[in-house]
């Protein structure tokens, strides 16, 4: 189980436009957006990921580095990208699912042609956001097993503002043995 405060797996991708991803190399002046989306097939991480674009400049200007990855192929990753009007949004492909096990994400089967038409891989990751400071540490986690009902964007920029003002600590950093009865 993955905390806050924790070191975050090691992940390492390529990028469409913008060579090799290694979290660990990553120099953002406060953290990196992680966004583990589920692929080309799901029309809902299209909508997302247009968001996620709109905004990456607001997240740039509050010193967060940003990238969407999905374990789909580089030619679907493309697709992706061009669906989403990708210009600034980093998109990572080839994420392992043994990668996405070790981030906690939940992993489906294909229910073969989605709603768009466009057929699901035999398996893939569901969706997850973390927010990954410079040294490696969990800042922030949200692992869905559903493609629904994901963080808002625009509402992680608002309280980006507030965590910035008031250095706020990282939450849920407590493991599960560590609760009272």
């Amino acid at each position: 189980m993955l905390l806050p405060r924790q070191q975050a797996p090691e992940l390492a991708v390529d990028t469409l436009d913008a060579g090799r991803f290694r979290l660990a190399d990553e120099t953002p002046e406060r953290m990196t957006l992680v966004c583990f989306y589920r692929g080309l097939h799901c029309p809902i991480c299209a909508n997302y990921l247009k968001e996620l674009e709109r905004l990456t400049p607001a997240f740039a200007e509050r010193g967060v580095r940003t990238i969407a990855i999905s374990s789909d192929t580089e030619d679907r990753a493309r697709a992706m990208a061009k669906k989403i009007g990708a210009a600034q949004l980093r998109i990572g492909w080839g994420l392992s699912l043994a990668d996405a096990r070790r981030w906690g994400l939940y992993v489906s089967a294909s229910r073969g042609k989605t709603s768009i038409g466009i057929e699901e891989p035999a398996l893939f990751s569901e969706p997850g956001l973390f927010l990954v400071r410079p040294d490696n540490s969990i800042y922030y986690l949200s692992v869905q097993s559903m493609p629904f009902v994901r963080p808002h964007f625009a509402e992680m920029v608002q309280a980006l503002d507030f965590v910035i003002q008031h250095d706020y600590p990282a939450r849920g950093e407590q493991p599960p043995d560590t609760a009272p009865n």
